[in-house]
């Protein structure tokens, strides 16, 4: 578009959870009126998942709408956070409690990024790619097993292949179900108990999700027999990913009792009958509350 240079850049400079919150937004909303940035600009956000969400976000309410892609800079953003439309922004403790379904009009793949990508984010990013492995593929997921990290970052022509195919697990799930009414809340596996502490406890994405994935496998063996949890919790440890964490219950309980997938009392769970085939399974809190404490 003619346009689509007409304006500065705004340099979001800040990195982390603790950034995608609404002052962030203004801040950034307060530059753009500052650039006289109209509804023909393209907002582009370049980076990780954090930066993803804020700069979709923005470019959803900015003006009522204005357009935006991504150059997802991370193995997270990359299979996960940049793709499906998702644009959340924390309220304290609360992840995503606030945000937006709207497609980016593009995403731009450059993996030259990742000769930077800090060791930490390599880790983090895995999180997501075991769990699509965990409810889509389980040939993916026993690939995974038998490689590690120091595999797929020699291998480059490997990991490039490996996040193609996660970015087409997720898009398929979109596609059907981009408003989350049926098989999207799928992706949501280790999630639910994952954003509940991740922010109380200053946990990496990945790592939170991990701990939920252990836990959401663990609670699978109990309510469906699932028969693999030592092995999903196996293949997270090989990737660096913490499986384990004392945390507060109470605590975790009452944010997860404002959780958007919270309804009367009861809460929706994505478990595990196999590798490779999720369910969703209502729970009572209670009970959850209940089985957690015999977990921990």
């Amino acid at each position: 578009h003619k346009n689509m240079y007409k304006h500065s850049k705004t340099n979001v400079n800040k990195a982390g959870e603790k950034h995608t919150n609404l002052d962030t937004v203004q801040d950034i909303i307060q530059k753009l009126i500052k650039l006289k940035a109209d509804r023909d600009t393209l907002l582009v956000g370049v980076g990780g998942g954090v930066l993803t969400d804020i700069t979709g976000f923005v470019a959803s309410i900015y003006l009522r709408g204005i357009r935006f892609g991504f150059v997802p800079t991370t193995i997270l953003a990359m299979v996960d956070a940049s793709v499906g439309g998702k644009n959340g922004i924390a309220i304290g403790v609360y992840k995503n409690m606030v945000g937006t379904i709207k497609q980016p009009l593009f995403l731009l793949y450059d993996f030259s990024l990742l000769n930077t990508l800090p060791h930490k984010e390599w880790i983090s990013g895995f999180a997501e790619i075991i769990k699509h492995a965990c409810i889509q593929d389980a040939t993916m997921f026993n690939f995974i097993l038998d490689k590690d990290l120091k595999y797929f970052k020699e291998n480059r022509q490997e990991l490039t292949k490996l996040i193609i195919k996660n970015v087409s697990i997720k898009i398929k799930i979109v596609q059907k179900d981009e408003f989350e009414k049926g098989d999207r809340k799928l992706l949501n596996f280790g999630h639910t108990i994952g954003h509940a502490i991740e922010n109380t406890y200053q946990l990496s994405h990945g790592n939170a999700v991990s701990i939920g994935m252990v836990l959401a496998s663990k609670i699978s063996e109990k309510e469906l027999f699932f028969k693999d949890q030592k092995l999903v919790e196996s293949v997270l440890k090989k990737y660096g990913l913490k499986t384990r964490l004392k945390f507060d219950l109470d605590k975790t309980m009452e944010i997860l009792k404002n959780d958007k997938k919270m309804k009367s009392g009861n809460i929706q769970f994505i478990l595990l009958k196999s590798i490779g085939k999720p369910i969703i399974k209502t729970l009572d809190i209670n009970n959850l509350q209940n089985t957690l404490k015999h977990l921990l």
